[in-house]
């Protein structure tokens, strides 16, 4: 198989998976009307489709004539069965994120999700052992947190102030004003699966039988593709927002929204394994450590900036709203340079 042997190749693969990661959501947006509950479908099928091209393409190239079948006979089941079950557990808080797209936006869902899951992450691994300096990493998990509520905070000012237009125009009967939440609490609760399927995949290629790259990013899709269908039968039939979606809608859809749909996996699966890829040879980033954690971390930022300068989403708020949008973005920055910082700066003994 084909592995980065040189600093710059890692780097360059770490801007892809950030910039994937942070990007793949914008073909919902592109995809117009089309319920995300039939998106996701086709993003599966994305996902799984290039997973399989890089594992029989790149998987199989290289001087090593180690081919991605070799890989996978040699890595043990219980390796294997880690690898669906993480693929299981981050499709479904995956689909909560993509349901919070759909209610609230990029803005909103990526950094309250991420931000969450990396809170989670963080608090478990403080838990389970030493990961770096412990205040670096309390302090970037309380701007994390701030984030998130200061991001909570602006979008139900936001439904507020189209709330009000809407009632000024005659187009509400209440004039109560709305609550906005719903968004953030499907992204937190999706932040918390997020959060938690990472030991999973250690395991997965944790010891001497354990997965490369492109096996693990093969079993993790399979996972990811298979549960779809049993999750997707529960968003349609219980969405988030409006009435049940038909199934009947995904076969109507041209063959150019299904197209988004894969698009969207195609640059999902591509970030994945891009990242994935870079944590073979760790040796290669040992000077550079808190710029590959960083990048490593830094979708959401990504996903937050297509939201607001791309999409426009907070484009119907006042100075407070788009005050709130700057410094959630600002919290949220800090928060991951703490994180990415604080592995390499544990306190000496005395």
């Amino acid at each position: 198989m084909i592995l980065p042997q040189t600093f710059g190749m890692v780097l360059l693969l770490l801007i892809l998976g950030m910039v994937c990661l942070g990007s793949w959501a914008s073909a919902f947006k592109i995809a117009g009307k089309f319920r995300f509950e039939l998106f996701y479908i086709d993003f599966a099928v994305g996902a799984m489709i290039l997973a399989l091209i890089y594992a029989f393409t790149v998987g199989n190239s290289g001087y090593d004539g180690f081919s991605i079948m070799d890989d996978l006979s040699h890595s043990g089941k219980r390796q294997w069965f880690y690898g669906l079950l993480a693929g299981v557990i981050f499709n479904f808080g995956n689909m909560l994120l993509m349901s919070s797209v759909s209610v609230s936006g990029m803005t909103v869902a990526f950094p309250v999700a991420f931000g969450t899951a990396l809170t989670l992450s963080t608090i478990v691994g403080i838990i389970g052992g030493p990961l770096g300096n412990t205040t670096l990493l309390a302090t970037g998990c309380v701007l994390l947190v701030l984030a998130i509520i200061v991001d909570a905070i602006a979008n139900n000012m936001l439904g507020v102030l189209r709330h009000e237009v809407l009632a000024r125009a005659g187009k509400v009967k209440s004039t109560r004003r709305p609550k906005t939440f719903k968004g953030v609490i499907l992204a937190i609760v999706g932040g918390l699966l997020l959060g938690a399927y990472s030991p999973l995949i250690d395991s997965a290629r944790a010891g001497e039988v354990g997965m490369g790259p492109f096996s693990l990013a093969v079993m993790f899709t399979l996972g990811l593709f298979f549960s779809t269908f049993v999750f997707s039968i529960f968003f349609i039939n219980l969405p988030v927002e409006g009435e049940p979606a038909e199934i009947g809608d995904y076969l109507k859809a041209t063959f150019k929204t299904h197209g988004k749909g894969m698009l969207a996996g195609a640059v999902w699966s591509t970030g994945t394994v891009a990242l994935w890829v870079t944590a073979v040879n760790p040796d290669l980033l040992k000077q550079h450590r808190e710029l590959g954690l960083f990048l490593s971390q830094g979708a959401p930022l990504v996903a937050a900036l297509w939201g607001l300068l791309v999409w426009k989403e907070f484009r119907d708020g006042d100075v407070r709203v788009k005050s709130m949008a700057a410094l959630m973005l600002i919290l949220l920055a800090v928060g991951l340079v703490m994180l990415s910082v604080a592995p390499t700066h544990m306190p000496q003994p005395t």
